[in-house]
């Protein structure tokens, strides 16, 4: 049985632009960096239908980078994705990452699950800090695109 870890949380966006933020490269390359890395746009390959290809390469501060792969499975816009992630790609065919959005009164709950695998504790815990700090930014794309 496949153990999943969880973030949750509640975003003042309407589900559709919270969709919109999570699967147009635009709005991509800014949360999934966060503040602190760099995710060069044409990096990005998001194919985002089921059986299309996910690649971004993330540049870190201490100039190091981390190569992304993926493959987007399940696409049912607004309300949820999956896909796999890895970042190990050629060696690894990546564990699953489920997006889930589910409308509230006046927004959005985004609850984000991946597969726990052979993670450590540690892992566990870098990866939902990792994930909240996506979020932030995310909650960031959301501000500017509802301002816009």
């Amino acid at each position: 049985m496949t153990e999943y870890f969880t973030v949750t949380r509640a975003l003042r966006a309407p589900r559709e632009l919270v969709f919109e933020a999570l699967t147009k490269p635009e709005h991509f390359a800014v949360w999934f960096g966060t503040a602190a890395v760099e995710v060069p746009q044409d990096s990005l390959t998001m194919e985002v239908r089921p059986g299309g290809a996910f690649r971004a390469v993330m540049l870190l501060p201490d100039g190091n980078r981390i190569d992304w792969a993926g493959e987007y499975q399940v696409v049912d816009p607004p309300s949820h994705l999956a896909m796999t992630l890895t970042d190990q790609p050629g060696d690894d065919t990546g564990l699953p990452v489920l997006f889930d959005l589910e409308e509230i009164g006046d927004g959005t709950v985004l609850t984000i699950r991946q597969d726990r695998s052979d993670f450590t504790d540690e892992q566990v815990a870098a990866t939902i800090a990792g994930y909240n700090a996506f979020v932030d930014d995310i909650e960031d794309v959301l501000e500017t695109l509802q301002t816009a």
